[in-house]
């Protein structure tokens, strides 16, 4: 696979929007309408690497950390090695990583970015090799200002990293891009980890 920055458009389409809101809200097969998805006599998981659809180097890897840090936070799986040891295994792609522009100042530069992925995802009984749950589009956006003008510094996702505001003020514009970059790209690719474990766990 082959290195590539990931694709900067001049702006952002309503179409676009409207398709990772409708990814958002994606769901797949569903267990009963009570109770947990993931069968009582499952304890054990595991997570093949996702197939990576984009060109971006390395975002199924990164992806997967989240994500496995997510299920095993719940205590309700234990990830293993290797499917000859696990009841339940979870496949699945990344879809999309797309970033566009959100927002522009007087001269039409970007002063926010959205950033989203996309996955899709089935959970398999090992032992029957049945379906027991799939998402055909799962996706989380997060937004990122590239410039300290822009930077809110009372929102959540400013206060969950390590900066402050006064902070700001002595970073170099190319320093204010790659912190919040990195930032946003982390808080969403944890956001979407979580909701893929809750859709898998809960059958929505």
């Amino acid at each position: 696979m082959r290195s590539a920055r990931l694709p900067n458009p001049p702006r952002p389409g309503l179409a676009w929007l409207a398709a990772v809101a409708l990814g958002a809200a994606g769901c797949g097969y569903q267990f009963a309408s009570s109770g947990t998805n993931l069968p009582s006599d499952a304890h054990t998981i595991y997570v093949a690497k996702f197939t990576n659809q984009t060109r971006i180097t390395g975002v199924s890897a990164q992806f997967m950390r989240y994500l496995k840090d997510e299920i095993a936070k719940h205590d309700r799986l234990e990830l293993v090695n290797s499917p000859r040891d696990a009841d339940l295994v979870l496949h699945g792609t990344i879809v999309a990583n797309l970033r566009m522009p959100g927002a522009f100042n007087s001269v039409l530069e970007p002063t926010i970015y959205n950033e989203s992925l996309t996955v899709s995802a089935s959970l398999t009984d090992n032992h029957t090799h049945k379906a027991l749950w799939s998402v055909g589009s799962l996706s989380n956006i997060q937004q990122f200002a590239p410039v300290s003008q822009a930077v809110v510094t009372t929102t959540p996702t400013f206060l969950q990293q390590n900066l402050r505001a006064n902070d700001l003020a002595k970073m170099t514009d190319i320093q204010v891009a790659r912190t919040q970059e990195l930032s946003a790209r982390s808080q969403m690719m944890a956001g979407l980890a979580q909701r893929l474990y809750d859709s898998m766990s809960e059958g929505f």
